[in-house]
């Protein structure tokens, strides 16, 4: 009944009824169903309180748990499984053994089995890269047959942005009357919220979701609390700093029409407004480049299990509410979920719009927000891959082995790059000095240099197809930013053991759009 409440807007009181659809539909709508009772009209942040005072709680524990409770096996409040440790345990158990009855083979075959991973990892990369082909967007839909649309933008500590953040909503392209936006703000961020409040007779018409405090303080249980709310037939996820295209919406609808109804989630193309600020913000926005213009489209041409961004998810709102929404305890939301469209049947594929971001300028943010990307791919894994037979079943053996080279392979990669260049240096060295070990002992580093050639290349390509010539030199760097890649991921593996479902914050307003 709660959802029937918010989608119609009222709520049945002792003695009355609240309700802040006032349209002539509606009240004929409420007659028909609660039959002759007092009925009162109020705003709909009063009706949003009143459900909140008398619902909240229900509203928070689904928000936290709701995935948890529909699809236990689908869910990373189980961090690890009791199997999967078992597993991983004796795993470790038969290399420790290896290396105590022959420790030399022990590691070179080790070192031989992820340079051939790496190898197949960085060939099935250039792959996507050649079968990538930009998707040329259907003419945006016309005014007259356009849908409600939500647009929820889930903030923590950021009164900062907001400004630009309501002029960037304000300059879209798309009826005022059919959005449905919603400010999603932590009940106890006092200085967002006061911010928030003070913006709200400006001419963006938007409304404040306040999340009560309770279960993990991330940005899906933020999500899910507000997607309660919702209205809109589609809805889109922004960040604070987000300058979405003017015609994102009226593409993303446009394109919705033009695929099948399996295609439940669309992926805007990202990328950042101060690129040019470092080397940093300029490796990124390389990151970038290849992540959503060339290997997300080359999943989509491929019909496979496609991890999501961060930002600019356009969803049809029926298939998000019906899989679960977001998982709260996995801090790489995104990828999670897009990795379970696909096990229950649906689809995502890419949208021609880019949405621009502000990339980290220092080290220290970017190597936390890697951290955290890390750590969810690693949550991720382990969560779809509790029933490995299930997940073939449901994705194919195509998806299947695109699932492991894709998300299990990135964080192979940046976990495993660094004692691979280790043992390769140190066998090199070796083999000069004292001919120790034969030309058999630099195989494994083989793929290792090879990957790393290969995603060199992949650098260079990936911010030409933007027309982003000027950056292309950068590639040949991506050495370095990759070894702070690998960083990134320890510290993540660290924070899966000690503090699995912390969100480290990412600090925006550093710099703004010009």
């Amino acid at each position: 009944m709660l959802r029937l409440y918010l989608s119609r807007l009222f709520l049945p009181l002792e003695g009355e009824v609240l309700f802040a659809d006032v349209s002539a539909e509606n009240r004929a709508w409420l007659t028909a169903h609660l039959g002759p009772c007092p009925m009162r009209a109020v705003s709909r942040q009063e009706l949003r309180q009143a459900v909140t005072a008398r619902h909240g709680a229900a509203l928070l524990d689904d928000a936290v748990f709701g995935l948890a409770h529909r699809f236990p096996q689908l869910s990373a409040r189980t961090v690890i499984t009791k199997a999967q440790l078992i597993s991983l345990c004796a795993l470790a158990a038969l290399l420790l053994a290896a290396l105590v009855a022959n420790p030399l083979v022990t590691i070179r075959t080790v070192a031989v089995l992820l340079s051939l991973a790496f190898s197949i990892s960085g060939a099935f990369r250039v792959l996507l890269a050649l079968l990538a082909k930009p998707r040329r967007a259907p003419s945006p839909a016309e005014h007259t047959t356009l849908p409600s649309y939500t647009i929820l933008v889930p903030l923590y500590r950021e009164a900062a942005v907001l400004p630009g953040l309501v002029r960037g909503l304000g300059a879209l392209d798309y009826p005022r009357h059919l959005l449905d936006i919603k400010l999603v703000v932590e009940e106890d961020d006092l200085e967002t919220v006061a911010a928030a409040r003070a913006m709200l007779d400006g001419d963006v018409p938007f409304e404040i979701v306040e999340v009560p405090p309770g279960g993990p303080r991330t940005k899906p249980k933020a999500a899910n609390y507000a997607l309660a709310f919702a209205r809109g037939e589609y809805l889109v996820v922004y960040d604070a700093e987000d300058r979405p295209e003017r015609d994102q919406l009226k593409k993303a609808i446009a394109t919705f029409r033009a695929s099948s109804r399996r295609t439940a989630c669309l992926q805007a193309r990202l990328n950042f407004y101060n690129a040019d600020h470092n080397w940093l913000t300029r490796m990124f926005a390389l990151d970038y480049a290849l992540w959503f213009d060339t290997l997300l489209p080359g999943l989509d041409r491929i019909g496979v299990p496609m991890p999501l961004g961060g930002t600019s998810n356009h969803f049809r709102t029926a298939v998000l509410r019906d899989i679960g929404g977001w998982d709260a305890f996995n801090v790489t939301e995104d990828a999670d979920i897009g990795i379970r469209l696909a096990q229950m049947g649906y689809r995502v594929s890419m949208l021609d719009s880019t949405t621009f971001e502000e990339a980290p300028v220092k080290i220290g943010a970017w190597l936390k927000q890697r951290s955290r990307w890390l750590k969810g791919y690693m949550q991720t894994w382990l969560v779809h891959m509790r029933d490995p037979v299930a997940l073939m079943r449901r994705t194919g053996l195509r998806g299947f082995l695109a699932f492991q080279l894709f998300i299990g392979g990135g964080v192979v990669f940046a976990l495993a790059s660094p004692p691979l260049w280790f043992a390769f240096v140190a066998a090199l060295l070796l083999h000069w000095s004292s001919g120790v070990g034969g030309p058999g002992a630099l195989i494994p580093g083989a793929g290792l240099l090879a990957n790393n050639v290969l995603l060199t290349y992949l650098a260079v390509l990936a911010p030409r197809r933007r027309g982003w010539d000027e950056l292309a030199p950068y590639g040949l760097t991506v050495i370095a930013y990759w070894g702070l890649a690998s960083a990134a991921g320890y510290r993540g593996l660290w924070q899966l053991v000690t503090r699995p479902f912390f969100w480290e914050k990412t600090q925006h307003g550093v710099m703004t759009p010009e």
